[in-house]
């Protein structure tokens, strides 16, 4: 462990040399921008380095503080606007005086699950150019390279403290772990909700998941076929260069409901802890917490329904807005508040496998988690700034997740230690941001991966389907995303007519750009490996997982 952080920190120093000869090197589309805006490009960093550096003077010449709240499937429209959630039958004042506080980042792009965002918004790269545009459940030996140059690594560099609780969902090796991807400390989640809630011994008592534990075994030959989630490592704590463990879970104990809760609880309380404990150090920190809930499959400990709506998810939603609450008059209480920047967001759309029980069903936008269109990869954003950025504001220019890597850099002043090497997909959004102006956005397009695979194009207004292999591209479908929020009356032939071939375009210019800068591999490895206290059944998991990899070299 400690050879692989020695290379990861020469590499880190190699990369920060050569980010002060260069540029960041982007996507083509930013080129096409670039040149028809460049004047107002260099007025607009400027007015940009003017204002932080009015921000610094006013705050001890330190950079602001960075908390980073991440939400798991939550469709647009079911935080920050008290209509809507009227509309759905539960309350989230917190987040939406959160909202009212700072500013709706009303066009924000993810990925359309959980790992490819998170992959997206901490190394500024779409997850397919280090194959990690997959979402796994459980064991699965890979995870984020330890070559990429995390948010947190730019940010350490820049003199910040770090610190990342909650999930993580980027690997079971320990090469992706946060600890090791460039936080001073981490407390997370292994997997993800699969595991904790979906697939546990009371989700399979509740029929949440059929065939697990609930089967006659007398004609099973295979008896590794079958995952055992409380086999599978749970939480997991540690710092750089140190023993990881897992904590919160005993040898031969059964994962359950009662467990998640606790788990969840256990989060919660640790971001508030780390909270406390980073506003009284010198240095700027940079939090980020990424809770389990509102995911939570199961009726079992819970004594009925918390809102009118009753709903799996949104009830949770409701505790967790009580939770977002708690944290943001932390912030007061330790009177950092006015120099903390605050993002939070949801990571892709509903989980509609679980609709409607969940509470959740597209509402605005169609579809939800692990689709392509617009309810699977739009969702509500919000950065709060105090005195830097405008107050019940919005802005409605296109932002994907991976422009928070280069944004948030920029804030921080870290921006120089973004690398130079390897193509950067996330653009500076700071001017749009802090002047309440999208005509200063710096995107105006993306393209939305399912896996490795370009499934949909957007520009400005308008959203290409893209034909799948042996289709004709005539039928290729065009919506107004202002006019058709559920992508129901395509307007092929007015748009095609015109635009179809611009679109093949943007598309071959993507393509083209991967020639000089190649998509490469996730990181393999053992799973678990360098967790010191690992239970005798995890350990048998991991050799289970050993044998159904090598069954196919025999």
């Amino acid at each position: 462990m400690r050879k692989l952080l020695t290379a990861m920190t020469f590499a880190l120093l190699v990369t920060s040399a050569q980010a002060q000869d260069a540029p960041i090197a982007h996507d083509a589309e930013f080129y096409i921008l670039q040149a028809q805006h460049a004047d107002q490009w260099t007025k607009d960093d400027a007015a940009v380095d003017a204002a932080l550096a009015q921000f610094r003077a006013g705050n001890d010449g330190k950079p602001p503080n960075i908390l980073s709240i991440l939400v798991d499937d939550m469709g647009f429209g079911d935080m920050g606007i008290p209509e809507l959630n009227a509309v759905r039958g539960y309350e989230t004042p917190n987040i939406n005086q959160l909202a009212d506080e700072g500013m709706r980042m009303v066009r924000m792009y993810t990925e359309p699950s959980c790992t490819p965002t998170r992959v997206a918004q901490m190394t500024g790269r779409l997850p397919v150019r280090m194959g990690m545009g997959d979402t796994s459940v459980d064991i699965s030996g890979f995870g984020l390279p330890g070559n990429e140059v995390t948010l947190a690594e730019v940010l350490s560099e820049g003199g910040y403290s770090t610190s990342h609780v909650g999930k993580w969902h980027m690997g079971d090796i320990p090469e992706s772990w946060a600890m090791n991807q460039g936080f001073d400390y981490a407390q997370h989640a292994v997997h993800q909700q699969g595991q904790l809630t979906i697939f546990h011994d009371d989700a399979i008592r509740e029929q949440v998941s059929v065939g697990i534990a609930d089967f006659d075994p007398a004609y099973t030959l295979d008896d590794l076929f079958r995952p055992d989630a409380s086999a599978m490592a749970t939480v997991i704590e540690g710092k750089p260069g140190e023993p990881v463990r897992e904590i919160r879970m005993a040898a031969g104990e059964r994962w359950t409901a009662a467990k998640y809760d606790e788990m969840n609880q256990a989060f919660q309380d640790k971001t508030l802890d780390e909270l406390r404990r980073l506003a009284g150090e010198n240095e700027p920190f940079f939090l980020q917490y990424w809770p389990m809930i509102p995911l939570d499959n199961t009726r079992t400990g819970r004594d009925g329904p918390d809102s009118p709506n009753g709903g799996l998810y949104a009830d949770k939603m409701q505790l967790l807005d009580t939770w977002v609450g708690d944290i943001m008059n932390e912030l007061d209480t330790l009177g950092i508040a006015d120099n903390t920047i605050v993002v939070l967001m949801g990571d892709n759309g509903h989980f509609t496998k679980y609709a409607p029980q969940s509470g959740f069903t597209p509402m605005i936008y169609k579809g939800g988690k692990g689709d392509t269109s617009e309810g699977g990869v739009r969702v509500d954003a919000f950065i709060k700034w105090p005195g830097m950025i405008a107050p019940d504001s919005m802005v409605n220019n296109i932002i994907h997740v991976s422009d928070l890597y280069t944004t948030l850099s920029r804030f921080a002043g870290a921006d120089q230690f973004i690398p130079r090497d390897r193509l950067v997909d996330g653009v500076d959004q700071s001017a749009s941001l802090l002047f309440d102006d999208e005509s200063k956005g710096r995107r105006d397009h993306v393209i939305v991966y399912s896996i490795s695979t370009p499934k949909a194009i957007v520009k400005d207004k308008l959203r290409l389907n893209l034909p799948g292999p042996g289709e004709s591209p005539i039928l290729a479908e065009f919506f107004d995303l202002y006019r058709d929020t559920h992508e129901k009356y395509p307007v092929s032939t007015e748009v095609g007519a015109w635009g179809g071939q611009e679109f093949v375009r943007i598309l071959g210019r993507h393509m083209a750009r991967k020639e000089k800068y190649p998509d490469g591999p996730p990181a393999y490895g053992v799973p678990y490996e360098g967790i010191e206290n690992l239970r005798q059944e995890t350990q048998a998991a991991v050799e289970a997982f050993a044998i159904k990899r090598g069954s196919v070299t025999k």
